[in-house]
């Protein structure tokens, strides 16, 4: 028998489901009506495993990252730096670094005033260059001290106040400097392309205080070579999901001791942010009392693991800790 609408009974009540979840939809719109979805659209992150131990030896900045003993032209083994960074070495002052917070070198036999690289063939296995496309100023440094020098193969590597940056080889893992002072000629570069020296010395260049990663926005997003775009708090420092978490309700897993190895992001205003998805950026009161930015209404974490900008030591603990992508999404994370 035919429905007085002219459809079947189960096509009229399929339609009043549709109807009637539309509605639903349109009253949680604001926090997490996508929660069963961790990974973001078009990153292939599926078939690997969890990146367990940060950024390491097998990350291309290692011996078998393609910086070791081969060798090769500097225009195919050339890495892009990134958004550069900078952190406070107590040994060495302020060293700037790559978007994964591998240490930066200058060498002596270079020159700046015109830039020109002495380092070529096997120095330039030791030394890999660093490529001056995608290179963005550290916050807080003039932009205008970026520069490119074009190297004897034709390739272009960066320059900070006109001295070609290279790293080490035998630098594994970021925060390493094992190539300062290597040979007498070799030293970690400061923000203004200067010899990265404590205190007096480092201080003396104007806005040397200002690159410190505070002065980042109170969320922003960084290039991770491993992980891709990643949300990082004001201090540069990675920030997390974690996947027991929900967004509807907004609801925290990590409780107790848990938080002691990974602080609550705390709130952030609107106008404070950069690149970060707006939608369920709302603060969570938690039953503990405590404040928690959110971001899709995903609850928001650092880990204390991390000790320096660019470190992700959290990514896939537990197989249930996650960088944050600026859309709240958790990187790696399978469904």
């Amino acid at each position: 028998m035919q429905h007085v609408s002219g459809g079947s009974p189960r096509a009229w009540r399929s339609a009043s489901l549709v109807a009637a979840a539309a509605a639903m939809l349109a009253l949680t719109t604001a926090c997490g009506q996508e929660k069963g979805e961790q990974t973001p659209k078009g990153q292939n992150v599926g078939n690997e495993a969890p990146v367990k131990d940060g950024a390491g030896a097998g990350d291309g900045y290692g011996s078998d990252g393609g910086y070791g003993a081969d060798s090769g032209s500097g225009a195919s083994k050339a890495k892009a730096a990134g958004q550069l960074a900078v952190w406070d070495s107590k040994k060495l002052g302020k060293v700037v670094t790559d978007s994964a917070g591998f240490t930066l070198y200058r060498f002596d036999k270079d020159t700046a005033e015109p830039p020109k690289s002495n380092c070529d063939g096997a120095c330039e296995t030791a030394w890999p260059v660093v490529a001056a496309k995608g290179a963005k100023a550290a916050p807080g440094v003039d932009k205008s001290l970026l520069g490119e020098v074009t190297r004897s193969d034709g390739s272009k590597q960066l320059t900070i106040d006109g001295w070609p940056m290279y790293r080490f080889a035998k630098d594994t893992k970021p925060g390493d400097a094992k190539g300062q002072g290597v040979g007498g000629t070799w030293y970690a570069a400061a923000p203004d392309g200067k010899k990265a020296a404590p205190a007096a010395d480092s201080g003396a260049d104007s806005g040397g205080d200002a690159a410190e990663p505070a002065d980042l926005a109170g969320l922003s997003t960084r290039n991770d070579p491993k992980l891709g775009e990643i949300v990082v708090d004001k201090n540069g420092m990675t920030v997390y999901r974690f996947t027991k978490d929900s967004a509807w309700p907004m609801k925290s897993a990590c409780t107790g001791p848990c938080l002691e190895k990974w602080p609550v992001v705390k709130p952030v205003a609107k106008n404070d942010t950069k690149g970060i998805l707006k939608k369920g950026f709302v603060t969570f009161s938690r039953p503990d009392g405590l404040k928690q930015q959110t971001i899709d209404c995903w609850p928001l974490y650092t880990f204390a693991g991390d000790k320096k900008p660019g470190d992700t030591n959290g990514q896939g603990v537990g197989g249930t800790w996650f960088a944050a992508a600026p859309t709240g999404k958790a990187v790696g994370a399978t469904k």
